[in-house]
């Protein structure tokens, strides 16, 4: 990809401002960004149809305050899990350079398969502090989650951050690159992403979530969906570190996922054929 000077004619070019709202001048922070602004949403959002599921009977939580309880355990999982993921996985250098990058949250860089392991973590905590089985509250999460990642790469576009390849597709994006410069008409791979693994996903979710299905069937459909609708966008978005065995990084670490999803659905299958076993 190179960089101009001045953006390619005939392109959309994004012209987006990443902070939200701007606080005066002397306060502790500049303002507010969508960024933040989108995982408090989806945190908002998800704490809301995870109430209305448990007042349906459909979630296994009690009462409020495990809803809480459970909330707060997939916060700290999805941000400390998926700022650690992004500087292991897509940004050791710039960790080396300057180590307080990993505070710096609101200027993006979250990884996903980071977050995931935070959130799992998250709900292992809390199934086993409430003697509740794992894989019904990984269900329940794996449901949730697809409304946070519309969001969240709906804020990737804002920032202008993870664009795709170059292309010359009319519904291509010129976006502004560090110094000053323009990319070249790129693919909007953020908002693919948003419309499968969120919109798409979620859908999917919400039509099979409230149904009576065999324990791990959920976050088996959802590990599988992601893992594919990844690595589909991946063929048309920039690597962010280079590539491992001809796959980007981003389709490399979809492997384990697509596996651990086989694995859940093959043992979900087997549950429904005997029943009496569970």
């Amino acid at each position: 990809m190179r960089p101009t000077e001045t953006p390619a004619p005939g392109f959309w070019v994004h012209d987006l401002d990443p902070v939200a709202f701007r606080f005066p001048e002397g306060w502790p922070l500049a303002g507010v960004h969508w960024y933040g602004l989108a995982y408090a949403a989806a945190f908002l959002l998800a704490g809301w149809m995870m109430a209305r599921w448990r007042r349906a009977g459909l979630a296994p939580l009690k009462d409020a305050a495990e809803d809480s309880a459970l909330m707060s355990a997939l916060m700290v999982g999805v941000v400390l899990g998926g700022r650690v993921g992004h500087v292991v996985l897509y940004a050791r250098d710039e960790f080396l350079a300057d180590p307080a990058m990993l505070f710096r949250v609101w200027q993006g860089g979250m990884a996903f398969h980071g977050g995931l392991i935070g959130a799992a973590l998250g709900a292992l905590w809390f199934a086993r502090s409430r003697k509740v089985p794992f894989l019904a509250v990984g269900d329940l999460v794996c449901a949730l989650a697809p409304a946070g990642l519309l969001l969240g790469r709906l804020a990737n576009f804002v920032n202008a951050e993870l664009i795709g390849r170059p292309t010359d597709l009319p519904w291509a994006v010129v976006f502004p690159l560090p110094g000053g410069l323009w990319s070249p008409p790129c693919h909007p791979s953020q908002l693919y992403e948003a419309a499968l693994e969120g919109a798409v996903l979620l859908a999917w979710m919400l039509a099979r979530y409230p149904r009576r299905l065999a324990p791990g069937r959920l976050s088996g459909e959802f590990l599988l969906g992601y893992a594919a609708f990844r690595s589909l966008a991946e063929t048309v978005r920039l690597p962010e570190d280079g590539y491992i065995l001809g796959l980007t990084a981003g389709q490399f670490w979809c492997l384990p996922m697509a596996l651990l999803g086989a694995g859940l659905l093959l043992r979900a299958r087997a549950a429904a054929a005997h029943p009496s076993s569970r």
